[in-house]
């Protein structure tokens, strides 16, 4: 299988996850709220109208149009660093999966839905957690890329 077809397949791969779950937090958890798992951590419907920990409350569209930048952004960046490495390569795919996901929710909802829940954090959602570790994935990697051409 080639890179492009194998990157293709992971990004559906996060973007059908983070449907399912999110799908799954509609169905069962919103007539819930709020399920209780572990002492730190439990299942916590909300939905998101915002960004991450809240930031601009309300601004949806702001936040819909700021997917599409990025998104441009991530496939852009997908080709000129084809030639990178894995973690570069895993890092974009991740980001771009988790954007993804999330610009699905405000385009077709008005809002992300979020569920997961560790006690003093923000709820947050698959989606979320993607571009998390994409955003460190791509850091790890453009770390080893800068050190590999220092002198």
């Amino acid at each position: 299988m080639k890179a492009a077809a194998r990157r293709l397949f992971a990004l559906a791969v996060i973007v059908a996850a983070d449907r399912a779950t999110k799908l799954w937090a509609v169905h069962w958890l919103m007539p819930r709220g709020y399920y209780p798992l572990l002492p730190f951590f439990d299942l916590a419907y909300v939905e998101n109208t915002g960004a991450a920990f809240g930031i601009g409350f309300s601004r949806n569209a702001f936040f819909t149009g700021l997917s599409i930048v990025l998104l441009g952004v991530i496939f852009y960046l997908q080709r000129r660093w084809a030639g990178k490495n894995a973690w570069v390569q895993a890092g974009l795919v991740l980001v771009a999966g988790g954007a993804l996901g999330n610009l699905y929710d405000r385009v077709t909802l008005g809002y992300v839905v979020d569920f997961l829940h560790i006690h003093y954090w923000p709820v947050f959602n698959v989606a979320d957690s993607c571009v998390t570790v994409g955003a460190f994935c791509l850091a790890w990697g453009l770390r080893d890329e800068a050190g590999a051409t220092a002198p």
